[in-house]
Order: structure tokens, then sequence, then C-alpha cells
């Protein structure tokens, strides 16, 4: 089939890359020309494993384009992606100036008929916009040609971006329209052999399904944080609690890893616009509410541990921060608890020694030059000179240090460890000193109660 996708984003470039590698022809737009000479050239402007070696074959097979050019984009494609961003406007409803624009651009060049599919992240209620959108530009130009807009919501996560678009748990469509859903079940019957993953609903469902997934996602991991501060307050071992839950198959393992907070291109701005549209129609959703001020706490949790644990301020003191990025196998930084940490240790007075696998370059981007930031090749060149370590990020190249390394080179022998790495009695053998989150000893005295509750 005949694809154009407008947006080269995380989720324009991966389901474009994808839909080639299985034999459609696909066509990229974006009006950026600078990154779509870049792509052109092979090189991708994001870190998603496994991406680079997609875009380039498929490149050099013919079946992947880029281009600037959105009239030969919307003649090529009979079916339209919008895969535009979606960021957060000022009152925390999604922005949908760049989908409208692309909508508006598409009504522009249409000479024949069109299914465009909305596969950016948008409020309910956006694909009537964009058929509204579509029928204007029409209008004006005197034209009648026949379109539909379907929702088709992405479920990619960052890091495996590749993997879920070529195995979907589900795919999600949302029309009316038996010909549109005939077309989508075309295009993704490579992705729907082994069983049917396609669910087909209405285009007002379709569209809050990607709202409510990552705002349940959003909740499981803002419950685990509650708890784990409770159980540093009980003297409980909320790692013990985890795997205590998570055995239960209606709650599973799944997103119950307490940490720093999430962050990312999706959980902060999804669950910020669903609590504006539910704000909009007079609805106060206090569950949604919850979890995005207990998050907003917990981002703000490893920095106020670190200087607590120094009395207040950091001056002179050199913090080595292990992971900037939000997750692993990104080097995403958007919404990342790493910033959060960041500028809490420098309003403290402190420097900052960083190392990322992924986000080096993003980091220097967002920081630029700064005195009290050093970026460093390896986590230890991190190390070099500093009084404590701060893990952020859970990559993998942290899971098992040389602790007895650490020891000797942290001058005041902490971890504090905002992803739970390690286990406590491990690192207290080797002589550190070692805050986590909801394990035992993670509260600073100051902070722990007298006595416990009676029950």
């Amino acid at each position: 089939m005949k694809v154009a996708i407008f947006g080269t984003g995380y989720v324009g470039l991966v389901q474009g890359a994808v839909l080639a590698d299985v034999g459609h022809e696909v066509m990229c737009v974006d009006v950026d020309a600078a990154k779509v000479a870049a792509l052109q050239a092979g090189q991708i402007p994001i870190h998603e494993p496994g991406l680079q070696p997609l875009v380039q074959s498929n490149q050099a097979e013919g079946r992947l384009r880029f281009t600037t050019d959105a009239a030969a984009g919307v003649a090529h494609g009979e079916l339209i992606f919008l895969a535009v961003g979606t960021p957060p406007d000022e009152d925390g409803s999604a922005d949908l100036q760049h989908v409208l624009a692309a909508a508006r651009t598409v009504a522009r060049h249409m000479q024949g008929p069109k299914t465009i599919v909305n596969k950016s992240t948008v409020p309910v209620g956006t694909a009537d916009r964009v058929a509204a959108t579509v029928h204007a530009v029409l209008a004006e130009r005197g034209a009648s040609i026949a379109f539909e807009v379907v929702s088709n919501p992405e479920f990619l996560k960052e890091g495996a971006a590749v993997a879920d678009c070529r195995r979907p748990d589900r795919i999600i469509i949302g029309t009316a329209s038996s010909t549109a859903e005939h077309q989508l079940r075309a295009l993704y019957a490579p992705f729907n052999r082994n069983h049917d993953r396609m669910v087909v609903m209405d285009v007002r469902s379709a569209e809050l399904t990607k709202y409510a997934a990552n705002a349940m996602l959003a909740t499981k991991i803002s419950f685990i944080n509650e708890i784990a501060n409770l159980a540093e307050r009980l003297g409980a071992d909320i790692e013990a609690v985890r795997r205590g839950i998570g055995s239960d198959p209606r709650i599973g393992y799944s997103f119950i890893y307490p940490g720093a907070g999430y962050g990312g291109s999706c959980f902060p701005k999804d669950v910020k616009a669903l609590i504006h549209t539910a704000h909009s129609t007079g609805f106060a959703p206090e569950l949604l509410q919850a979890v995005e001020r207990r998050n907003h706490a917990q981002r703000e949790l490893l920095g106020e541990r670190i200087i607590a644990h120094y009395g207040g301020s950091l001056s002179g003191k050199v913090i080595a921060v292990w992971g900037l990025a939000f997750k692993p196998e990104t080097n995403d930084m958007r919404e990342a608890p790493s910033r959060n940490l960041l500028q809490a240790l420098w309003a403290a007075g402190a420097l900052v020694r960083a190392h990322d696998p992924a986000a080096m370059d993003e980091a220097h981007r967002i920081f630029g030059d700064r005195p009290d930031l050093t970026l460093c090749a390896s986590p230890a060149e991190a190390l070099q000179g500093a009084d404590c370590l701060a893990i952020v990020t859970e990559w993998k190249i942290y899971r098992v240090p040389d602790f007895a390394e650490l020891a000797r080179l942290l001058a005041d022998r902490m971890v504090f460890d905002g992803r739970n790495l390690y286990e406590p009695d491990l690192v207290a053998r080797h002589g550190l000193g070692y805050y986590a989150i909801g394990r035992p000893g993670s509260l600073p005295r100051t902070v722990l109660p007298t006595t416990l509750p009676k029950l």
C-alpha cells in the first residue's frame, strides 16, 4: 500500500520504517528541511535500538523516502498518517496546532479520496476537528472529495519502539467506515497473522483509549511510589512488598517499580491533558490529580534526600550522577527526573559530574556549557573526585558496579539510588552508606517517626 506519514518524530519515523520493512511504500513528510536532509543521508535524530539499520535498509531498497514536499506526500498516499507533535499548552491541554496544520495541508493538496489516520496522541473529539478542518479547506477550494478520518493511536515504548511496532499487543482502530476499516486491516495484515490484534471501535473511544492506557500506567507508578514512602516510615521493605503484590495476576509486576518518578514525552503530558479534558466537561478527576501530585513530589525526592543528608547545603560537594535520560535505551530527557535532581543540586551549591550512555549530547543541548556540570565519557570518570553517587536511570551498565571501587573513589562513601538497583546489605558490606526508595534505612533519621504507629 502507498502510505504518507506527516511527522518524523518517534512515532512517525518508527511507524514508517516498520511499515516499509513489510513491503509498503512509505513517504515521510516533515517541515524541517535539515532533519529531512539528515534522514535522507541515513542519520537518525533519536536513539532507538534497531531503528537506524531499519531506516537505512528500507531507504536503500526504495520503500522508504523522506521529503519536505507536502504535495508529493499527499499525492503518494492512499493512507495519510498524521504523526506530528501535540505538546502541552500552558493550561495543560494538548496543543493541536500542528495536527490541524497538517490536516489543512492535506486538504489543500488532495485530488482524490483519502483516508486520514490520526496517529498522534490527541484529545477526544480531535477527529471531528480534523474532519471539520478538511471540509472547510475543501469548501474554500470549491472541491467535493470524499475522505475519512480514523483514530489509530500508538502504544510504543521509547527504547523498545521498533519491537512494539513489529509485534503490537493491540491495534486500536477508531472508525465507523467499513472502507477505512478494510484499508487498515490490509495495512496491518503482516502484524496480525498469529491472532487478531485489531480492536475496532468508534472514534471517540479510540481517542480516549490512548489516554486511559497511559493514565493507568502512570497511576501504577504513582501508587507504588506512594506505598514506598509509607514503607520507609513503617520500617518495611518496598521490594518485598512489590514482589508480594506483583505475584497476584490481577496486579502483575509491570509498572510497580518504585523510583524517582515517571517522565518522558508521554505520561506527564497525557495525564495533564486528560485532567484538562475532564475539567472541560465539568468533572473533577481526583484520582488523576493525585497521580500527578505524587509524581511531582517523587521527582524531587532524590535531591531532597541528598540535601537533607548533608544538612541543607551542598556547597563544595561534588555529586556523581549516573543516568540522565528519563528511562534506559533512549536519549530522551523530556520531563526526566534527572532534570529535577540537577536543578536541586545546583541550587544547593553542588558541582555535578554526570554520565549517560545515550543522552550526553541531549544534556549538553539542554544545559549548555556551565561550570557546575561536567559531562563524563564513562561511569568511572563521573566518580573521579566525587563525594557521593546518585543513580537516576536504570541503565544496565550501572547494575553491577565494583562496590569496592565505589567505596575507594567516593569521598563520603554514599550512594543515593533513585531506582533501587542494589541490595542494601551488599552495599553496606563494602562500607558504603545507601539511600534507596522505600527500603530499610532509606530515610534520614530526622525524618523517621519517633515511634511506629499502633495497629
